[in-house]
């Protein structure tokens, strides 16, 4: 890599699809650090992005992990059983899941049935010895770089963002765009949603002094309030769609039906083959189902 300290953009092509999930690779001095690994599956695209950057997979001595959903981390296991000097990042509430990912994976197999080798192929244990557990806040070294994990809970209890320099790593609670004309729009998959937390995220991540934000569904983006500003008012905009519908006593398919032809006329409005890619990121029924459990959770807690 001849710029070591500019994070490499590793495009996973899953599906076959471009532009769907990013691995971001830095070289610390120390070995390679990887910003989320993707899913087992696309190993063999994350390998080939390496060696296009004149690298190997043996070189990777650090994996850095927002979350634990198994498009972000459903490899990590994988490659630290190859890599035994390698360690893994990972937020306290999530590291259990990767210690014992039997319960993560038994709850994505009811929803992907026979589709689960296809899409995210094996997430294997990780060893305790190979994990750096964190809680936010921390100040690391890796190497020769400056690494600040942050807490950014909203999208699921276990997210952190990485400060790097010049660079912020944000994950999925910076929301997905896949393009630069696509308006940013949180993925709100269950079963951890939670709106007034990733607010707070934002608000956090807005005062972060970086020059680029880096998407993992997809792409490297200023950090501006625009970008900021939009993902805020898409959320509050599909938060209010379900919440409305679910006062009404509509059927929850009714509403899935009624969500994902309005997002799907959106996206293609703003790039006619965005609905198609953005299905792959995060499907919109999924984001139906979490934002219904974190309403429904509201309703049961009582009143202040």
């Amino acid at each position: 890599m001849s710029q070591p300290e500019s994070p490499a953009t590793i495009d996973l092509n899953f599906q076959g699809v471009p532009g769907t999930i990013a691995s971001y690779v830095l070289d610390t001095g120390d070995g390679l650090a990887l910003i989320d690994t993707g899913p087992a599956s696309t190993l063999p695209a994350l390998q080939a992005g390496l060696h296009q950057l004149g690298a190997s997979l043996e070189a990777v001595r650090h994996i850095l992990l927002t979350h634990i959903h198994l498009d972000h981390a459903g490899a990590a296991g994988t490659l630290l059983a190859r890599l035994p000097e390698a360690r893994v990042y990972v937020h306290s509430r999530g590291a259990s899941h990767l210690q014992s990912p039997e319960r993560l994976m038994a709850s994505a197999a009811q929803i992907y049935g026979d589709q689960m080798q296809s899409l995210w192929g094996e997430m294997r244990p990780i060893a305790a010895a190979q994990m750096t557990v964190l809680e936010g806040g921390e100040a690391l070294m890796l190497g020769r770089l400056a690494v600040r994990p942050l807490y950014t809970p909203g999208h699921a209890v276990h997210h952190l963002a990485f400060h790097i320099g010049a660079d912020l790593f944000v994950g999925d609670v910076g929301g997905i765009r896949l393009e630069p004309h696509q308006s940013p729009r949180p993925p709100t998959p269950p079963p951890d949603i939670d709106l007034g937390a990733w607010a707070s995220s934002i608000a956090l991540l807005r005062g972060v002094q970086a020059d680029t934000i880096h998407l993992t569904h997809f792409g490297s983006y200023a950090q501006d309030a625009a970008h900021w500003d939009a993902l805020e008012r898409n959320m509050v905009a599909d938060a209010g769609v379900v919440e409305r519908s679910l006062e009404a006593g509509r059927e929850i398919q009714a509403v899935t039906d009624e969500y994902t032809e309005a997002l799907r006329m959106a996206l293609a409005a703003e790039g006619p083959e965005l609905p198609e890619r953005f299905a792959l990121a995060c499907p919109p029924w999924m984001s139906v189902q979490g934002l219904a459990r974190y309403w429904k959770r509201a309703q049961a807690r009582p009143a202040p």
